[in-house]
């Protein structure tokens, strides 16, 4: 934690003197005033200056970003850099370059468990819920589009069949592509059975639709 003590005629000043030295604006610190300082006879006799802390506040995103780095240079991956974009509450961190596939895992379990990391850390250090979001070489695009395509596949087997099809667990995020994929579809339903980690998506002929345990539910 970085933090500077300054001193001037006024607290005021102090505090941009303290601003001014630890190189951000006060939002980004904690200011404690330590004396409010007294004016002199006549501004000469008897005064003394106005004395501040200024305690610069951690930003979540960058200690977010450092350690992600930190992780994945661990695991190995010693070329591949984390970048970090936000919008509002939402952030995004990026990996370009490295071992894609060891940093990804089998189906994103790898990433998944970056990403849940990377939420837990920027959440200690935010005053507000932050989601963080990690992809890596634009993989969560790529897997969606599979996922899509691969919901439709099946919707197209249990219409052709007339057999509900089983699909293997997925987490909540990925789920929900799934049956947002489908959600338009007539002629299947979907609905989840079981608990995480092992939740999975059942797909099924729309007629089931009348039972209550067919929600698509996450």
């Amino acid at each position: 934690m970085k933090e500077v003590t300054a001193t001037a005629a006024t607290v005021e000043e102090a505090v941009q003197l303290a601003l001014a030295q630890l190189g951000v604006p006060r939002e980004r610190t904690e200011i404690v005033v330590i004396d409010e300082g007294k004016k002199g006879w006549f501004g000469l006799f008897g005064g003394r200056p106005a004395v501040v802390k200024a305690v610069l506040k951690i930003d979540p995103v960058e200690e977010t970003v450092r350690f992600l780095q930190q992780i994945i240079t661990q695991m190995g991956a010693e070329g591949a850099i984390v970048e970090a974009s936000r919008r509002g509450k939402q952030v995004m961190l990026r990996v370009q370059g490295g071992p894609v596939g060891l940093l990804i895992g089998k189906h994103g379990q790898t990433l998944n468990a970056l990403q849940f990391l990377a939420q837990l850390v920027a959440n200690r250090h935010a005053d507000e819920y932050v989601s963080i979001a990690v992809d890596i070489e634009n993989y969560r695009e790529r897997r969606e589009q599979t996922l899509v395509e691969l919901a439709n596949k099946l919707a197209a087997r249990v219409v052709r069949t007339g057999k509900e099809v089983k699909l293997e667990p997925m987490p909540a995020h990925e789920r929900k592509i799934i049956h947002a994929a489908l959600a338009g579809n007539k002629h299947v339903s979907t609905y989840s059975i079981g608990a995480d980690p092992h939740r999975s998506i059942v797909i099924s002929l729309a007629a089931d639709k009348k039972s209550p345990r067919k929600e698509a539910s996450l």
